[in-house]
């Protein structure tokens, strides 16, 4: 294939206590891409949306990605990408891991699939190192296998997938923007042991819990001491729309990777059709214009289209 046209979902990262670690696929909304193999050696990058993001290779998302492979393998093809974006960038829901997984994985099929699903997430890493100076996978490695996976190390890479419990995702956007760069810059730098020890029994809790399709244990292990209450003082409504969720019988849920979107996972979809309407009801009161989404846990990941 010299062309292949791309469907990448939306992740949520951390899954609450599982800062870096932690990321889940979704099925809305999601980005389009294309990608053409070239004969000559240019990369080229276009959008066509209205988010202004730099069309310069070596300054865009999914071009960083593609230079480094195309400096990797010493090729001498280029690639062309057309990329729709739906995910708007500083959402909290994986904007540029969308964009970085779409590069790595379409620029592997137009090349004859020579490279494994790790060595994809090494590559898409330069993109989120690109986004917010940071080489973490947590949305990527959703987006590359599907479902929920765990990063138990990027150096070298090591990525688990998870089950995937039978469970609906509410996601809202609030239309205010938290760039992840500047949410790392407020975390502190030292927690305290018992801090620390609280949060590792929620994350082998909640990886014990999806694994088991034990929903309960997966409800109380969703709970983060360290990251979420620096964090969601950035996020306006963020306390009202999390006890809200959790009375009208959301299992637990939290900031989406760095915010402002926050999801909330539940048992039945009427449970989350309620809880979305919860959602837009609060920030319509706050007057801030919101996106709401409701989905399944998205199994697959990027899917070819075309």
């Amino acid at each position: 294939m010299k062309k292949v046209k791309l469907k990448i979902p939306a992740t949520v990262a951390n899954l609450v206590c599982g800062f870096d670690i932690l990321g889940m696929a979704i099925h809305e909304p999601y980005d389009e891409m294309e990608i053409r193999l070239l004969e000559t050696p240019e990369v080229i990058i276009k959008h066509k949306d209205k988010f202004g993001l730099p069309e310069e290779p070596s300054k865009n998302v999914a071009g960083i990605v593609l230079l480094k492979i195309q400096e990797h393998f010493n090729l001498q093809n280029g690639f062309e990408v057309i990329i729709h974006k739906h995910i708007k960038p500083g959402s909290g829901l994986g904007s540029s891991a969308a964009s970085a997984a779409g590069a790595a994985l379409g620029a592997n099929i137009v090349l004859g699939n020579i490279m494994s699903k790790d060595e994809m997430i090494h590559f898409a890493m330069f993109g989120e190192e690109l986004a917010s100076g940071v080489r973490h996978a947590d949305n990527i490695a959703p987006c590359i296998y599907g479902g929920i996976t765990l990063v138990k190390s990027t150096d070298p890479i090591d990525i688990i997938s998870l089950n995937s419990p039978d469970l609906f995702v509410t996601a809202v956007h609030p239309q205010v923007e938290v760039k992840t760069s500047d949410s790392r810059q407020i975390l502190k730098k030292n927690i305290t042991l018992k801090n620390a020890v609280e949060q590792w029994g929620n994350i082998a809790g909640l990886v014990a819990g999806i694994q088991k399709n034990d929903f309960a244990l997966i409800g109380r292990s969703l709970n983060d001491v360290i990251i979420e209450p620096v964090r969601s003082i950035l996020i306006p409504g963020f306390d009202d729309v999390k006890k809200k969720s959790l009375e009208m019988g959301a299992l637990g849920g939290g900031i989406s990777g760095s915010g402002p979107s926050i999801f909330m996972l539940a048992e039945q979809k009427e449970t989350a059709e309620k809880i979305a309407a919860l959602m837009k009801s609060i920030y319509d009161e706050m007057k801030i214009e919101s996106f709401v989404y409701v989905s399944k846990i998205n199994p697959v990941g990027i899917e070819i289209i075309e």
